[in-house]
């Protein structure tokens, strides 16, 4: 697995700049050229409250506790990258960010469902000082966060997935080069025009099935 390097922290925050927050979870190693689990946050791993700032009102979306469960025992890591522009806009900051995304951990957690690494994007066109970056590279639709993620733990990006429950998820999945996107809510199966990314939709216990049978065998290959 990749050296993490030096990260910048600011107010004791795993912050490498001050819109990106970049958390390695864990000690758990991966041989080189695993691939990965990426998951979007609100809306996928949790029901989307609306810029959630309260950890209070975290609730875990439990058919996506198989998925990173199947993750977990097969080695593959999973990890969470999510747009936060709620802190570009002034509705909160990275404290209250802090306090969600431990919340979201303890829960997942009590369920025996284990994140690797979370990465969170705060820029935002729309927002106030440093912040209000429009298009930043890091920010899905863009790649960034998973491109990251890839020299971090040294995953095979061109073998791994991604989960989210927007459209840009996935365009952020083909952007970096993934096999496949599974769209929360999706109704139809498509491949991208060039025929190098498929997204698969994610609405009933069959497809949720079908996702962990698709994770298990990337720990298999």
């Amino acid at each position: 697995m990749a050296d993490i390097g030096p990260v910048v922290r600011s107010n004791h925050y795993p912050l490498e700049e001050p819109g990106l927050w970049v958390e390695r979870i864990g000690t758990s190693v991966f041989a080189a050229g695993t691939p990965a689990l990426f998951l979007d946050r609100d809306g996928t791993i949790n029901v989307d409250s609306g810029y959630p700032s309260d950890p209070a009102d975290i609730v875990l979306r439990p058919e996506m506790l198989p998925v990173i469960r199947t993750a977990n025992i097969v080695g593959v890591p999973a990890i969470v990258v999510s747009n936060q522009s709620g802190i570009a806009r002034g509705y909160f900051g990275w404290p209250e960010f802090a306090a969600v995304n431990a919340r979201l951990l303890t829960l997942l957690e009590a369920q025996n469902c284990r994140i690797d690494l979370v990465l969170a994007c705060a820029y935002h066109s729309s927002g106030t000082g440093e912040l209000a970056v429009g298009d930043h590279p890091m920010r899905k639709p863009n790649p960034g966060m998973l491109l990251r993620a890839r020299d971090l733990l040294g995953v095979d990006i061109s073998r791994s997935i991604i989960v989210g429950d927007k459209a840009d998820d996935m365009e952020a999945g083909r952007r970096a080069g993934l096999c496949e996107g599974w769209l929360v809510n999706g109704r139809f199966n498509r491949t991208s025009g060039d025929g190098t990314f498929m997204k698969r939709k994610l609405m009933t216990g069959n497809d949720h099935r079908k996702l962990c049978d698709v994770i298990a065998e990337l720990g298999r290959d």
